[in-house]
């Protein structure tokens, strides 16, 4: 039984909020991790992920793999254009990444089995294969956990900031959610939190945000009223010493509930005109920009889509989608995001990733008589964009034939994609983690990409 004569702040709101975790966090699952996050912390200086996710799997040989030698029906119509970093060469629409080609380096040989966008998906956004998938399969609770939901098991947070947050939609069409963006077998509760409405809107603000299933979201629609209540509340508690009163989960529930670092992050309207419009004033520009600020915020992993689910599938109209629509905002928005990393020394703790579920096919064609012509799935070769978090810049790794149609050098798997990561955020690769009937499996088996480390 609450304390009558505590505040009502501590009467109502922790039981309706605290408890219901208003981070979307249980606070018990916080107490217990407290120790080895506290740990984790003290042997590794923490390193943070934002995955720029191409959703519906960009063409490698129109962007970062380009073939000028090739026949007309594989070179396509774009040239490219030498990039910053000797040798480095990229497609004629990205002028501003070309220019910072000394800030990332390309991975060229990716490749994999799986030619349908769920499947691939859920294997790029995990490190591993869907359980179960033979061709089209959608999300279930037998997935395997994303890289968020991996390190919020692995290692709780006790701060109120989430450990992963995708933006600015849900990978999702009709009946069909995509796999690959929860926590799969571990859970709910390690769910990443979602973002889903687009902060170029003049009306964004922290009710986009989505907290964990089974919170009543109706009764946290004005958080920032809230998180100005529980300041006033928490200067009248500590002037009337009541805090001490308290239990360890309330205090822990109030330190969640008044540091505000997440709502702080969706004050977007706080950023310098000039900084926006550099990102640019769409929504593949401010989703990088939140993206940003939510890292600055803590959470260590960000998950930016680049459109709604299949957006860069050019099945027809290849390179009119990628000329008018889909590269000049990518361009603008990323370089954005390196300069503005780089400048603030954020960069050395940020990989930055970028990357769709596969790649396009090398010959051009057309769906029918009538279509404009495009290029179709193809999972044996594509590529990578990868920044920051150590990763030496100016580097193309690996090399794909004289078509792209397949790896020239050894081969990486989206396996090893996701040991990548995991590196960068500190965890082993190899973990134990507990699947839905508590058997313990290997949270991955791939191998670090150490050649993206090392000069």
């Amino acid at each position: 039984m609450p304390d009558p004569n505590l505040p009502a702040l501590n009467r109502r709101s922790f039981l309706q909020v605290g408890y219901s975790g208003l981070l979307g966090l249980g606070l018990s699952s916080l107490l217990a991790g407290r120790a080895a996050a506290n740990s984790s912390a003290r042997q590794r200086r923490p390193k943070s992920v934002i995955i720029v996710f191409l959703t519906g799997a960009p063409s490698h040989l129109d962007m970062f793999d380009m073939k000028p030698d090739a026949p007309a029906e594989i070179r396509g119509e774009f040239r490219r254009t030498a990039a910053r970093a000797p040798g480095l060469h990229v497609c004629e629409h990205l002028p501003r990444l070309a220019a910072r080609s000394d800030k990332y380096a390309v991975v060229r040989s990716l490749s994999h089995r799986e030619y349908n966008h769920l499947v691939a998906t859920h294997h790029t956004l995990t490190g591993q294969p869907q359980p179960g998938a033979f061709f089209d399969k959608v999300a279930s609770r037998d997935d395997w956990p994303s890289y968020a939901s991996a390190l919020d098991y692995l290692r709780p947070r006790s701060d109120g900031v989430p450990s992963g947050v995708n933006l600015p939609t849900f990978l999702m069409e009709g009946p069909l959610t995509w796999p690959g963006q929860h926590a799969g077998f571990l859970g709910p509760r390690h769910d990443p939190w979602l973002i889903t409405r687009d902060p170029n809107r003049p009306e964004f603000g922290m009710d986009s945000l989505r907290p964990a299933e089974g919170i009543d979201v109706r009764r946290l629609d004005n958080r920032r009223a809230l998180l100005a209540e529980v300041d006033l509340q928490q200067r009248q508690l500590a002037s009337t010493h009541a805090a001490t009163r308290l239990s360890d989960q309330q205090r822990l529930a109030f330190s969640i509930l008044a540091s505000g670092r997440i709502a702080r992050a969706f004050a977007m309207d706080q950023e310098p005109r000039s900084v926006r419009d550099r990102y640019g004033r769409h929504a593949f520009g401010q989703s990088l920009l939140l993206a940003r600020r939510l890292v600055e915020a803590g959470v260590p992993v960000v998950q930016a889509n680049m459109g709604i689910v299949q957006n860069w599938d050019t099945h027809a109209n290849n390179f009119g989608s990628l000329r008018d629509r889909l590269l000049p905002p990518l361009d603008q928005g990323v370089s954005a995001l390196l300069d503005d990393l780089d400048s603030s020394g954020m960069l050395e703790d940020t990989l930055v990733m970028m990357l769709g579920e596969f790649g396009r096919t090398p010959r051009i064609f057309a769906v029918n008589a009538s279509a404009v012509p495009g290029r179709d799935h193809w999972a044996p070769c594509y590529f990578g964009v990868f920044a920051g978090a150590g990763v030496q810049g100016g580097k193309v790794i690996g090399q794909s034939d004289r078509i792209g149609a397949f790896p020239a050098t050894a081969p990486f798997s989206p396996d090893d994609v996701g040991a990548t990561v995991y590196h960068v955020l500190g965890v082993n690769p190899g973990s134990e983690v507990r699947d839905r009937q508590n058997r313990p499996v290997t949270l991955n088996r791939g191998e670090v990409m150490r050649a993206l480390f090392v000069g």
